[in-house]
């Protein structure tokens, strides 16, 4: 990821910002600039009274919606309604229906109905009305919305900001009548910045240069040493690590160690090296899939592995296997898209605009893996898929020891063959006089008979030769084959 440039709190100049930070900041700072305005925001005060008390009734699900009517969709929040007025109109709280029926006295008119045990409080009611007398602007969920260049407040005292961060903090002090606080002592700015950046306070010999260096780039040159730290990585890691899921064992009862801190060091690495987003993610998701894909990128796809797995005896493997499918999904969803995505596994989403068709069109993506639901009981052994890595010199030595082994394996068939003679012979006689056998088992793989069959199920004679009763508790291990669950057989 590119590695931010901190807010500026020492006060030292700045004189470039990069453009996605301002937009990010500025999206984080809006909801605060917009109450200091007295704005009031769709996406942070509206929205939630509306999925909150009216999406049951007036929302995505078809099974429960009432009146043909949708609140969480813009055309039809803003529809005429079957009354006369318009749900929603713009400026107009008296003229829309929506507001007339949240302060209705009439109890065959009110909203919510008084069965459905829900209440508008008379705080939400005057903060529904403010919306819609400032033009009730409508805003799509924010992760459908791009990240848009975000306007800069004007302030009363342009010389305080040192950057553009600062203008949103210092319009809304000027709103609520405050002065800026004083500088913080230098001590706490570097304890500040080195904990964000690494996790960890600073050294003392790390406080004493800073404390000792008077230059004006002092601040930026601390920024610029914990960025190239390796423990910013670490401190970086421990925020994706919990949004994968990561974990060192396995979950469930038995919960086994697996080795899965390769890839804890990959995106340690991935924020030391400052990898862009979009490769961060490509090669989490399918790095296995890239051209000619390196160790490295195909390790990176153990973000899609780090599920519970599940081993005790009496699991059904399908099951277990649909559940990891259906976790890859869900991480996905909430790690990329920030959805929670649950929800539409049984029914379409109550509340987000995703049907439990496309919950299912996405988890093809992530069911073409060949695995198993369980993994090996009686063995340490790593689940598929998984990865041998090594370093060179040892790729180089097992190249050469396979080598080897091919050699040997190509003099041995060399051996075998000379030594056929007369067997080998009689057994291409016999075979050219079974010819019409051969072609009717043509593309057997073995043929079995049970004439010398010997277990604890019982043998008995059959319509030709013998054949096997089963008791219902033993199987019969035909010993041929090793068919995985999609290979047909």
């Amino acid at each position: 990821m590119h590695k931010p440039s901190p807010a500026n709190t020492s006060r030292s100049p700045v004189t470039s910002h990069s453009p996605a930070l301002l937009a990010v900041a500025g999206l984080l700072l809006a909801a605060t600039f917009a109450a200091a305005e007295d704005q009031v925001d769709f996406q942070t005060d509206i929205r939630p009274i509306l999925s909150d008390r009216c999406y049951k009734c007036h929302g995505p699900d078809a099974e429960t919606r009432e009146a043909d009517l949708r609140l969480d969709l813009k055309d039809t929040a803003f529809a005429e309604s079957s009354s006369g007025p318009k749900i929603l109109e713009p400026s107009k709280p008296e003229a829309s229906e929506l507001y007339l029926r949240i302060t209705s006295d009439d109890p065959d008119l009110h909203m919510p109905p008084a069965d459905s045990k829900l209440v508008l409080s008379p705080a939400e009611v005057d903060l529904i009305r403010k919306w819609i007398k400032q033009g009730a602007t409508w805003q799509e969920h924010w992760s459908f919305v791009p990240v848009r260049p975000v306007a800069i407040p004007k302030v009363q005292d342009p010389g305080w900001p040192r950057n553009a961060i600062d203008s949103f903090v210092l319009a809304r002090l000027e709103h609520a009548g405050l002065p800026p606080a004083p500088l913080a002592a230098r001590e706490v700015l570097l304890r500040r910045v080195t904990f964000d950046l690494t996790g960890l306070p600073p050294t003392l010999e790390e406080l004493d240069a800073f404390l000792a260096d008077d230059s004006p780039e002092a601040y930026e040159k601390v920024v610029d040493r914990l960025l190239k730290s390796t423990r910013y990585g670490e401190r970086m890691a421990s925020e994706w690590l919990d949004v994968a899921r990561y974990s060192d064992t396995f979950g469930y009862q038995v919960d086994r160690d697996r080795f899965v801190w390769p890839w804890r060091d990959w995106v340690i690495r991935a924020f030391n090296n400052n990898l862009p987003y979009d490769e961060f993610v490509t090669q989490q998701l399918a790095g296995d899939l890239l051209p000619n894909a390196t160790d490295d990128q195909i390790l990176a796809t153990t973000f899609n592995r780090l599920h519970p797995q599940k081993v005790e005896g009496g699991s059904t493997p399908e099951e277990f296997r649909v559940e990891y499918v259906a976790d890859r999904n869900q991480t996905f969803a909430t790690a990329l898209l920030g959805l929670t995505m649950e929800c539409a596994r049984c029914h379409d989403h109550k509340y987000d605009p995703l049907r439990q068709q496309e919950y299912y069109q996405l988890s093809a993506f992530f069911d073409k893996i060949d695995e198993a639901g369980l993994y090996s009981y009686f063995t340490s052994s790593v689940p598929t898929p998984t990865l041998r890595l090594m370093d060179e010199a040892t790729k180089a030595k097992v190249a050469a020891a396979e080598k080897r082994i091919a050699d040997e394996e190509t003099k041995l068939a060399a051996i075998r063959k000379s030594r056929r003679g007369a067997f080998e012979q009689w057994l291409a006689d016999a075979a050219s006089e079974s010819a019409a056998a051969a072609e009717k088992m043509a593309g057997l793989v073995k043929h079995l008979t049970f004439d010398d069959y010997q277990g604890p199920n019982a043998r008995v004679p059959g319509k030709v030769n013998s054949a096997v009763q089963l008791t219902g508790d033993d199987g019969i291990n035909v010993g041929v084959g090793n068919f995985r669950r999609f290979e047909p057989f």
